[in-house]
């Protein structure tokens, strides 16, 4: 039947004046504004060196506390549900930048970078999510959310897995699970029938490996099946590669056969790197597939639409570049490009009404949900809601050059990865919802948009393992794959 990938932390919160309110207070240590005369902002190596929490020790702590909490000059706690709000990201930058009218809230914009200013709201962002981390979901008994009640029960464990990165499933019913150091095994119930002979050479390396497994809608007739990996071309180089073939199988064997290419990159582009190579396949049911390449950890080249990194791609089924490709006549332009500017997308889908929407790592902090369009720039790393990992400043998110921002933002990051629809016919609530999976917050996310607007988003799941994948599975299940623990178990209404 084929993983549907084709057309066919959180509460619900709301703006108010709190956040004014919430930084109703000096917001400044003893000489802090002293750090520079007014009007001459420190230097750039000065500002970039100092950390989101030596600011916040200086600048903030005295009022709001070491935790947010508030207290000092009788300051109000910003650790609430309403306050974390990521519509209320704007309002707290100008609120530091600023100062707030007819409050002790000073001013910082004359001696911090706007850089500075936002790293100060990424830590905020970072206190309020420890303060309001949700429960710990459980794998006994039932689960309950805002709109569902649900179990979790083990699908499959042990039997060879090995940081398994994908499944999809056969026309007949069996799935597919993709291991990252290279194997994938057919399995039925709760048991591997066989491991597939004859895949391509993958290189483990890091984040890369074997990753994404796309089974065509049409397999029944036609018996595609697509495969993202990392291939090396020596001295430590590699590259993500995809490939489609077909499967020959018996009681016992599965042998890949009828390999075809389908995308790579000229051996140059090859790095050692061993980060951000995506990827996700998807097809739009209209004969074309569409994946994520990362950047590879060379930031740059996601602008330069002459390289392959940091880019979404729209191929015909079988490699060839469509004839109505965005950059197809642009001078020097790989044509197979669709979108630009992403740093890692791990996620990638289609929702019910036909929007292609990818998820996709920021550095701390920032991860984003997209809607993908043709032709657009999508910022990084000119712009970004995360911080340095050193916890030193590094971008603002303020849209600049016509730069396509998020639909949504994750502060902090939840390391977003697998990205699928609910479709029913379980789970009629959240039916068209889109499921967010994160493998450093261990969590799943089902975001609510429409219109194309973010409307709500819940934590729905936590805490069982880093979530590698989420698929939207036969009957409706949810399908979660895990690492650390390796595993796959599903989610599965409740009574």
């Amino acid at each position: 039947m084929g993983r549907s990938r084709y057309l066919d932390p959180m509460r619900t919160v709301f703006l108010g004046g709190a956040a004014v309110a919430a930084f109703g207070c000096a917001c400044l240590a003893p000489n802090a504004a002293k750090s520079a005369p007014s009007g001459s902002p420190m230097p750039a190596l000065e500002f970039q060196q100092r950390s989101a929490t030596a600011l916040w020790e200086q600048n903030c702590r005295s009022c709001h506390g070491d935790r947010g909490q508030g207290g000092g000059a009788g300051t109000r706690t910003l650790l609430t549900q309403s306050l974390y709000d990521h519509k209320l990201d704007r309002r707290f930058f100008d609120a530091i930048k600023q100062g707030v009218p007819d409050t002790a809230m000073t001013a910082f914009g004359d001696t911090m970078s706007d850089e500075q200013i936002w790293s100060l709201v990424v830590h905020t962002r970072e206190l309020q999510a420890a303060a309001l981390r949700p429960r710990r979901t459980s794998e006994e008994g039932v689960n309950v959310t805002n709109r569902a009640r649900f179990r979790v029960e083990t699908v499959l464990e042990g039997q060879g897995l090995k940081t398994p990165w994908s499944v999809d499933w056969l026309p007949n019913g069996d799935m597919l699970v993709t291991n990252r150091p290279g194997t994938m095994f057919v399995t039925r119930g709760d048991k591997v029938l066989a491991e597939v002979k004859g895949l391509p050479a993958v290189t483990e390396k890091g984040q890369g490996g074997l990753m994404d497994v796309a089974v065509h809608p049409q397999a029944a007739s036609n018996g595609w099946i697509y495969l993202a990996f990392t291939e090396s071309k020596g001295g430590g180089a590699v590259f993500t590669r995809l490939v489609r073939g077909k499967l020959e199988t018996n009681a016992s064997t599965a042998t890949w056969t009828g390999q075809q290419d389908i995308w790579s990159t000229d051996a140059s582009n090859y790095s050692g790197s061993g980060i951000h190579f995506g990827c996700r396949i998807v097809f739009d049911g209209k004969g074309h597939i569409f994946f994520g390449v990362g950047e590879r950890g060379s930031g740059d080249r996601a602008q330069d639409l002459k390289l392959p990194n940091g880019k979404i791609y729209r191929l015909n089924e079988d490699g060839t570049v469509p004839s109505d490709n965005p950059f197809l006549k642009t001078t020097g332009a790989l044509g197979a490009v669709w979108s630009f500017g992403h740093r890692n997308p791990q996620g990638l889908v289609f929702d019910l009404g036909g929007k292609l929407w990818d998820t996709e790592h920021g550095p701390r902090g920032g991860d984003e949900l997209n809607e993908i369009l043709p032709g657009k720039n999508y910022g990084w790393p000119v712009i970004s809601y995360g911080i340095n990992y050193n916890d030193s400043p590094y971008r603002q998110p303020w849209n600049q050059n016509g730069f396509q921002m998020p639909e949504y933002r994750w502060l902090p990051s939840t390391g977003v990865c697998g990205l699928d629809v609910a479709r029913g016919p379980m789970f009629e609530d959240w039916k068209g919802d889109i499921l967010a999976g994160g493998l450093s917050g261990q969590c799943v996310d089902r975001i609510r948009v429409k219109d194309g607007r973010f409307v709500e988003v819940e934590r729905i799941f936590s805490g069982l393992g880093r979530v590698r994948d989420v698929v939207s599975g036969p009957g409706g299940a949810v399908y979660v794959v895990l690492n650390e623990p390796d595993k796959v178990v599903r989610l599965v209404e409740a009574d």
